[in-house]
């Protein structure tokens, strides 16, 4: 039957000129702050600290800075100050206003693009302070430079006035001072952590030996200085401190085609690898050229190093490979790049091919020279490797066991993992689920289209005390790495992995906890990628069940609980209902003792095996209504000394650890 196309048209609406939107100074940041800061929680908030305190250390880098001072003031406000030249105050030659103000609200205007100002620069689009002050409520910013303090306000991105001279100093003290208070219309939450900042901090005073680095803490009056004259040395003794070294840190420093390169490296009688990567003071989570360069070279200078001295026995079968030398190493890699290209939006992997050979070259001499001076550590780590290749060989054995299992499996898949129907992974999510009963009500509940199910037995291993090979073995770790699809170790390859989200879900309590980290520490060395992809969750069922007659209410937390309890007290007390004994507290499962079905019952859930396939789903799975904490590499160092201190040999720091954090435990006694 045909039929006339007129009829399916939708009548054509207007759309001229005066439907182009354009977003006028500050306002397309405001309009869109995740697509400048990450996101408007609390990852985005603490950015614009990072952002304000990029500036200082890079007017360090140029050699006019040795201080910053970084305040959490009582009315919830940061001050960033430095001693640095001081923010041009004078006309802008084209805006033919202060530049300062341009700096300030105006997007890519800095000195970051004159090469002549600053060789090498963290922030690298020009955006920075603009940004932040277009997400601030409100922002001051102060600048001391020839004899005189120069002041300016803003109120949400504009200028309350222009540029007046607040004043005059003494001495030849110059430099930058900015109070910003962040936006409560923009960010979910407006509260600074001080270790969050501090980690931050920490990291760049041991990348910039030169510069001192304090943090203030004007509500819980504490204060930290961080100063490292040893740099990446002190850096990489500080990420090995809960492990055991097998000689003193290696530092390798040098410079070639105008690129500075900085390197600090031991090993460790660990089975981990623990590098982190930085350019102009980024952490590169990802890695890129200059990591590459660095692996090139320690492998090709060890092995030569290794057949030069005969410390490969002629008769073993052993060939050393890049795998062998990751074992046990703890590095810090620095460099400093002109013009560096990030691939990605976030920065996370350098991409300039140059660096590969610049830190190539550099390392190769260096190490070289070293091994030869040093022939007793050579030794130690040659021995060290040959062990790692012959637990590799035993790996490969179990891989290919694994493999040959699986074959005979169908769809080469865990037979107790329950399975989605949608075969596109970035619509698909699996939840591993602690314990059969669990994972019983999740295979109920779930959505059969997109939700997979694998449950796990008990405690897996821990992988932080273990050899590959060890691994390998793992009855439950076979399970994970069979399900997920995306191989381990040397042939690990994150686009395989047959699901957008892998989803931790636990109970909540003391087991769960462990269980948890247990999974942590094996993705977080083992699939370090997925992590950094974005693609780990943690599931977060409700601690608390809250029924009064017919109406049920779910609570993740005592705080919560607290609020729904407030609520529905002043809602019996409207109706002369007051008396204690209305609030009742139960097990899950438990009758209500005194028959009330008019007051409230508190059930507080032991287990997720306690819920049934509906409120495991409504509470915990429906992505509508659920809530998942997503597992991120913002501080790849602080992470790897965690997962160190929690699940490596030493005692003594894990104690310190649990005391000094056993205040936000939400433990079952």
């Amino acid at each position: 039957m045909a039929v006339d196309s007129k009829e399916n048209k939708k009548p054509q609406s207007e759309y001229t000129a005066k439907n182009i939107n354009v977003l006028k100074g500050l306002e397309a940041v405001r309009k869109r702050p995740a697509m400048y800061v990450g996101d408007v929680g609390s990852r985005g908030l603490h950015h614009l600290i990072n952002e304000v305190v990029d500036n200082s250390i890079d007017e360090a880098l140029a050699g006019y800075n040795d201080r910053v001072i970084v305040t959490l003031n009582k009315d919830g406000s940061v001050t960033v100050e430095d001693r640095g030249r001081g923010i041009p105050v004078d006309i802008h030659p084209e805006e033919k206003r202060s530049a300062l103000e341009v700096v300030m609200t105006v997007l890519h205007a800095g000195g970051k693009f004159d090469k002549n100002t600053y060789k090498v620069s963290g922030g690298l689009h020009g955006v920075g302070v603009s940004v932040v002050n277009a997400l601030s409520e409100w922002l001051e910013v102060e600048v001391r430079r020839d004899g005189k303090i120069y002041f300016q306000s803003y109120k949400r991105g504009v200028p309350t006035a222009p540029v007046k001279v607040k004043g005059n100093y003494k001495g030849d003290q110059t430099g930058t001072k900015i109070t910003f208070k962040p936006d409560k219309e923009i960010f979910k939450t407006t509260k600074f952590n001080f270790d969050t900042v501090a980690e931050r901090l920490r990291e760049l005073a041991y990348l910039n030996k030169n510069v001192t680095l304090i943090l203030k803490d004007e509500v819980e009056k504490q204060e930290e200085t961080y100063r490292f004259k040893g740099g990446l040395v002190d850096f990489v003794k500080y990420l090995d401190e809960q492990r055991t070294p097998l000689h003193k840190p290696i530092y390798i420093e040098g410079e070639k085609e105008n690129t500075p390169v900085e390197i600090a490296f031991e090993y460790s009688d660990s089975y981990s690898e623990n590098i982190h990567t930085y350019v102009n003071n980024i952490n590169t989570v990802e890695g890129g050229t200059h990591l590459v360069g660095f692996r090139t070279a320690l492998t090709r200078t060890f092995n030569n190093y290794a057949n030069k001295n005969g410390l490969i026995k002629e008769n073993s079968k052993i060939t050393l490979t890049g795998d062998d030398f990751k074992e046990g190493l703890t590095a810090v890699i620095s460099v400093k790049v002109m013009e560096p290209q990030f691939e990605g939006q976030t920065k996370t992997k350098l991409g300039n091919s140059e660096v590969k050979s610049i830190v190539e070259t550099i390392v190769g001499e260096k190490l070289s020279e070293f091994l030869e001076e040093n022939p007793s550590i050579a030794k130690r780590i040659i021995e060290k490797c040959v062990r790692a290749a012959e637990a590799r060989e035993a790996a490969r054995k179990a891989r290919d066991l694994i493999r040959r299992k699986n074959a005979l499996d169908s769809l080469n898949l865990p037979g107790k993992l329950a399975d989605c129907s949608i075969n596109d992974p970035e619509h698909c999510e699996i939840y591993i689920v602690e314990g059969d009963s669990a994972g019983g009500s999740a295979k109920q509940g779930r959505d059969r289209r997109f939700q997979a199910i694998l449950p796990i037995k008990g405690k897996i291993l821990n992988v932080e005390k273990a050899k590959i090979n060890k691994i390998l073995e793992n009855a439950e770790i076979q399970a994970i790495i069979s399900a997920i699809g995306a191989g381990i170790g040397e042939d690990f390859d994150p686009s395989k992995s047959r699901y957008g989200k892998i989803i931790l879900m636990t109970d909540a309590d003391v087991d769960g906890s462990h269980i948890r980290t247990l999974l942590l520490t094996f993705l977080y060395r083992h699939m370090k990628e997925l992590i950094a992809a974005g693609k780990v969750y943690i599931a977060q069922p409700p601690l608390y069940k809250i029924k009064k007659g017919k109406e049920e209410y779910y609570a993740y937390d005592d705080n919560e609980r607290d609020k729904i309890l407030k609520r529905l007290k002043a809602e019996i007390k409207t109706k002369g209902k007051t008396k204690e004994e209305e609030i009742v507290e139960v097990e899950e499962g438990e009758e209500n003792p005194e028959g009330n079905t008019k007051g409230i019952i508190i059930s507080r859930y032991k287990g997720l095996g306690e819920m049934n396939p509906e409120q495991l789903w409504s509470t915990t799975m429906n992505p509508e209504t659920r809530t998942v904490l997503q597992v991120n590499l913002e501080s790849a160092a602080a992470a790897d000394k965690i997962f160190e201190t929690l699940m490596g040999d030493a005692v003594e720091p894990r104690r310190e650890f649990i005391e000094k954090h056993a205040k936000y435990a939400n433990l079952d006694v």
